[in-house]
């Protein structure tokens, strides 16, 4: 199997990855396709120490090839990780801690629950390329939030807005994000985060949406009139949001704390976008390549503005 290439099936995986130096060797080989560059000098020279670093010919500086991931630090098997990678692209509506802690015998829910968080940081690639084309944009409310106050909640429901690219009768790919209020100011700034200017937006009636032209949109309005549904003028976003709360709720059980809500929008976008793929391979791949992408985030940067932590924050 080439460098590059991925597994196919859960046997040519376990031949794969059966051993802790082929798992080393593919973050190598996706870290520096081109060959090793030291992060500090950016010189391609360096020899292997016996504790498995790159020590730069010309800096001397000791590079390992998790420093700057999501796997720093760990003191986990890396093949370990693989097989929770494996295991969490394969469950077609998401992992949760208890489970995947039952299946892998990882060591604690606490563990579990802190690489499936790591893990979905890891689902957004950085530099991803903006919807493109034709976008509807709506925003809907998501239930089964942590309960608090504040303009971005409505009891235990928070604000989500969706855009889904309108590719034929289908939809392409999709972004979501969490946001404060309907104001023009929250909506402009998701838009040109998550569209690529020139775009068409095509909205409801909201006044929100008015100085998107402003930013290099084009915008169309749909308003509702009559008997006419919402959910027929914007299909695509209803769907999805349909989609979305059906998962919340059958997974997750309906209960994620608000401050990592926008990580469980990452997740689902990831699994939604990649749904025509044909091997759960392609899917572990690009896990892969874009855990050795991310910055690390250990487990106390995780948790540190989730309120009431203590004893609920695992299966959130």
């Amino acid at each position: 199997m080439g460098a590059m290439e991925y597994p196919r099936t859960a046997a040519e995986f376990n031949r794969q990855f059966s051993t802790e130096e082929a798992c080393w060797d593919y973050l190598v080989k996706l870290r520096w396709p081109e060959g090793f560059r030291c992060p500090d000098c950016g010189n391609p020279k360096a020899w292997l120490t016996s504790n498995k670093l790159f020590r730069c010919g010309t800096c001397e500086s000791a590079v390992s090839v998790t420093a700057g991931t999501i796997f720093q630090d760990t003191r986990k098997p890396l093949k370990l990780w693989f097989q929770a990678m494996w295991w969490v692209v394969g469950q077609k509506n998401g992992a949760s801690a208890v489970s995947l802690n039952h299946v892998l015998g990882i060591g604690s829910e606490k563990t579990a629950w802190t690489w499936l968080h790591k893990l979905r940081r890891a689902m957004v690639r950085p530099g991803r390329e903006p919807l493109t084309g034709e976008v509807e944009v709506d925003e809907t409310f998501v239930g089964g939030v942590e309960k608090g106050g504040g303009r971005r909640h409505l009891g235990n429901k928070a604000m989500v807005v969706i855009a889904a690219e309108i590719r034929g009768k289908g939809i392409g790919r999709i972004r979501l994000k969490q946001i404060a209020d309907g104001s023009s100011d929250s909506l402009t700034t998701f838009v040109r985060e998550a569209v690529e200017k020139g775009g068409v937006i095509v909205s409801d009636g909201l006044q929100s949406y008015r100085s998107l032209p402003e930013h290099g949109y084009r915008h169309t309005r749909r308003i509702v009139e009559g008997r006419t549904k919402a959910s027929t003028l914007l299909p695509r976003v209803h769907r999805v949001a349909s989609l979305l709360k059906r998962w919340l709720l059958g997974t997750h059980q309906g209960a994620v704390s608000r401050e990592h809500l926008d990580s469980y929008l990452d997740e689902f976008a990831f699994r939604f976008n990649r749904r025509t793929s044909q091997h759960r391979g392609k899917l572990f791949y690009r896990l892969v390549q874009q855990a050795v992408a991310v910055s690390p985030a250990p487990y106390a940067a995780i948790i540190k503005h989730v309120r009431g932590r203590q004893g609920q924050k695992y299966n959130r």
